[in-house]
Parts: structure tokens; sequence; C-alpha cells
């Protein structure tokens, strides 16, 4: 697609931002290279401050405003509809607390323009952000570590809500959960096979606290349930017979135990190991059974997945051959028509 007809959407999911929002607006930049045009959406997760009228104002091109608080997990889905149903070729997800430097914003999605990915990742410099602890440094750390184990896909800034998405990876994200969408979209993007890459971004000083979760101990926690969960999600078998096995063989060193008193003369008064063996023995042959159902239940999603993407590019093959059959002769299609069908979500927007 020509630059000139490429639309950019810079989605910002807020809640109770009407203080910080101002300057997120005014970071932004309104043209970027590559894109012929530019465009802002603010998605309302239910404030109960003046965030949406303060966007107005602000002349934002879109408030999206969804009723009620949905968690930053469903806002950022609800944008990500919202931005392809405008016809966005890319979008970018940012905060509205103003932490990430708008003016990267060129520097995400240069990647995804240059066909080398088609999620970017903006990695902060953890070490250099002077209100993270040292504690949280190093968890930022770890969880990076863990998240590429699980994924494959390195980078050293999980966590990161600064991202670029292609129109195509857009339109493959799932959400699992009301908390965060950042560690699950880069665990999904691994096993399926998308191209994630990251550059480094700048940040800006703190303006308020976090309200993924009131302590460092609740966020981890949090975020390795998400990380547990989509594991078990997208590789059940794996899981299910490390665990099984694992209670196998506890069944197995309880079953030997028995025999060597056995052996020795003293099998009398053992018997609570033979129940034993049997309970870890049962449990194991359990998990390996769930494992294969789980198995056959991540079988029917990759296919309904792959399903719901042939429909998607069937459907915007059709508004793309209806808007050139519509437009005359030597007339481009306006950016809107080329591609621009998403399924309409529940979620009103209030222009």
């Amino acid at each position: 697609m020509p630059p000139a007809l490429r639309k950019l959407v810079i989605q910002i999911p807020c809640l109770n931002e009407e203080a910080t929002l101002p300057a997120t607006v005014a970071g932004l930049p309104r043209a970027v290279p590559g894109f012929g045009s530019v465009e802002v959406l603010v998605v309302d997760d239910g404030s109960t401050d003046r965030t949406a009228e303060v966007a107005r104002e602000l002349g934002v091109d879109h408030v999206l405003s969804l009723g009620r608080h949905r968690g930053l997990a469903q806002a950022f889905l609800a944008g990500i509809e919202e931005a392809l149903r405008r016809g966005a070729d890319v979008v970018v997800n940012t905060d509205g607390d103003n932490q990430y430097a708008g003016s990267d914003v060129a520097r995400l999605v240069e990647p995804i323009l240059a066909g080398r990915a088609e999620i970017v990742v903006g990695a902060r410099d953890i070490e250099r952000i002077p209100h993270f602890s040292r504690v949280k440094k190093r968890l930022e750390r770890l969880g990076s570590r863990v998240v590429a184990a699980v994924s494959g896909v390195a980078l050293p800034d999980a966590a990161s809500g600064f991202r670029a998405f292609s129109r195509r990876a857009a339109r493959q994200v799932h959400v699992f959960d009301d908390y965060s969408h950042t560690l699950g979209t880069l665990i999904q993007a691994g096993q399926r096979g998308i191209a994630v890459a990251w550059v480094p971004v700048a940040t800006n000083p703190k303006t308020r606290e976090s309200r993924l979760a009131r302590t460092t101990l609740g966020y981890v926690l949090r975020s390795a349930f998400t990380i547990g969960r989509l594991h078990v999600t997208y590789r059940p078998l794996a899981t299910f017979l490390w665990a099984g096995g694992f209670s196998a063989l506890v069944g197995t060193g309880l079953a030997a135990r028995y025999l060597y008193f056995v052996a020795v003369g003293e099998g009398k008064g053992h018997v609570q190991s033979v129940v034993a063996w049997g309970v870890f023995l049962v449990t194991g042959a359990l998990l390996a059974l769930a494992g294969l159902l789980g198995d056959l239940v991540a079988a029917n999603r990759k296919l309904l997945e792959g399903i719901d993407g042939r429909l998607c590019r069937l459907e915007e093959d059709e508004v793309a051959l209806a808007s050139e059959a519509a437009a005359p002769r030597g007339v481009a299609a306006p950016a809107e028509a080329q591609g621009a069908v998403a399924p309409a979500g529940p979620f009103p927007t209030i222009q």
C-alpha cells in the first residue's frame, strides 16, 4: 500500500487520567513517516472523572467509552477492535499516564514498515528508571526471561505497554483476563509464529502510582498466574505430562521404600506407603489424561483460530474489491475502505 494511504491509529486506554492525558496527547506525533494519516483514539475504561471530556477538549480524533470499568486488558482489546474498524494499518498502544515518550512512535513502527516484524515492543531502560526499586528491576528482568522461556520471544522489557501492531497481528490478538495484555500477547505471538521485535524507547518522569497492582508481590503473583495459564493453554500436553510424571515418580519412590522394608522383614506398619503410592500413581494417570484432553482442546482452538483468520481475510478482500469496483477509474479507494472490516464490538463509539 502506498504510504499516502496508510493509516496509523495511536490508542490510549484510560482510567481516570484527566490530569495526565493532556501531556500524553501533547507528546504524540500528528505525522509519522510512512503514513498518510495519524489518528488518536482514547479508550475511556469507565472513568469517574472528566477523562472523556478532556479527551474531546484536546481534539483527539476518537473517544471510545466502555460505559463501565472493564480492566486494562479489555480496554486494550476494545481499542484494537475500534482502531481496526477505523481502518488502521498499524496500531500503537501507549499509556495514559504519560509514562512513554510519544516522540518514539516513529521508531516503534519502523520495523513494521520495513517488514521485519508484526509486533514491536518499546523497551525501557529498566536500570535507569529512578522510581523503580532494586527489587522491581530484578523482577522485571526475571519476568522477561520467563516470558522468553515460555514463548521463545526474547526481549529486555516484556512488561512494556508501549508497542505497535500490524493489522494482521492486531486481528490475532486475544485477551484471556481483565488484568493486563502485555505478557499474554507476547506468549501468544511466540506460540503462533508472529514476528516480534523490540526497540529502545525513552520514558518520562513518574506521574502517579501504578494501578495494575498495589504491591510488587501482588504484581508478581498476578503475572505468574497469567504466564502459567497461557503456558497450560498452549502446551497442555507437556505441562500435564511433566506434572503427572513427577507424581508417578514420587509414588514409585514410596513403593520402593515399602518394598525395602518388606525385604528387611519390617513391612508391617508401613502400609501407609502403599496407600500413598496408589494415590500418587492414580494422580499421575489423571494428570496425563488431562494433558491428552487439553491437547485435543488446543488442537481444536488452533483450527478455530485458523478459520477466524481466513474469514477476516475474506471479509477484507471483499471490502477491497467492492471499493475498487465503486471507485472511479484512476481514483484510489480511501484508506478506510481498504481492509477496514473488523468484528463489531459491543462498545458504543462517541465521536
